[in-house]
């Protein structure tokens, strides 16, 4: 995996669980940092739930120091060209939660209100919507604040398949004006796993391919395509516009 990244240029967004059993400092020197060590100054990390079997996430946040935000937190936004993107925990309780009242959640609201744009993307570890077991309720208000900020994409891992939704919103209706689409992005190495379900508005799930979603961010427009580590193996790949800025308020919902 990290041959096929080394071949592919920009930024690398890192959507959790990074090492396996757990985030320990002997895993990622051992396991991590021999593989993607030599992508550091690419990388942008979030958090998973392997990484808090440890205290707190220490040496998650240890290993990756200024790149995973402020430490003891793991959300931080950036620019990738005219994109505003977005780094959010969905690691929630030793955050403090992730509910409107949550520290996390004002954030979210300030950093939104203060970067107003066109296209927005943002990266967290568990998905809203899965066609597997690992869909968790307890983000939907990032989705909620994302889709009032007119965002673009979200990108998630924690399920290990590939999975891209219709532009949908916080209610999980198909919005293909103004939606957010979600790719699910768990096939970087660990065991890929069958479905339990198929989610509503789920266009193409696959299990049978590891590999990377390579995004293309233009002015006002994105570009995926899933690209398999392997030979002859499965891929995807369209285009959107970007909706353009929301005629709603970024607001904490109460």
């Amino acid at each position: 995996m990290p041959n096929l990244a080394k071949r592919l240029s920009g930024p690398i967004l890192a959507v959790g669980d990074l090492v396996d059993p757990d985030g320990s400092l002997a895993n990622y020197a051992a396991c991590y940092e021999p593989l993607w060590g030599g992508l550091k100054s690419r990388i942008w990390p979030v958090p998973g739930n392997h990484d808090y079997v440890t205290t707190g996430a220490g040496p998650y946040f240890s290993y990756f120091g200024d790149r995973a935000g402020e430490p003891g937190k793991g959300y931080y936004s950036f620019e990738i060209g005219a994109w505003h993107v977005i780094a959010l925990n969905s690691v929630c309780l030793p955050v403090g939660g992730c509910n409107a009242g949550s520290d996390q959640a004002r954030w979210l609201a300030t950093d939104l209100a203060a970067h107003p744009s066109d296209c927005i993307l943002a990266f967290w570890h568990h998905p809203f919507y899965s066609s597997g077991n690992g869909a968790e309720d307890r983000v939907q208000v990032f989705w909620e604040m994302l889709y009032d900020a007119g965002a673009e994409i979200v990108v998630n891992g924690h399920d290990h398949h590939y999975e891209r939704f219709a532009p949908m919103t916080p209610n999980g209706d198909v919005d293909r004006e103004g939606g957010i689409r979600q790719f699910t992005v768990g096939t970087g190495g660990g065991t890929l796993t069958a479905p339990d379900h198929s989610a509503a508005n789920s266009e193409i799930l696959n299990n049978s391919s590891h590999g990377v979603l390579q995004l293309t961010l233009h002015p006002g427009s994105y570009e995926w395509e899933f690209i398999p580590a392997g030979e002859g193996g499965f891929r995807d790949s369209g285009e959107q516009a970007c909706s353009g800025p929301a005629p709603r308020n970024a607001s904490l919902r109460e």
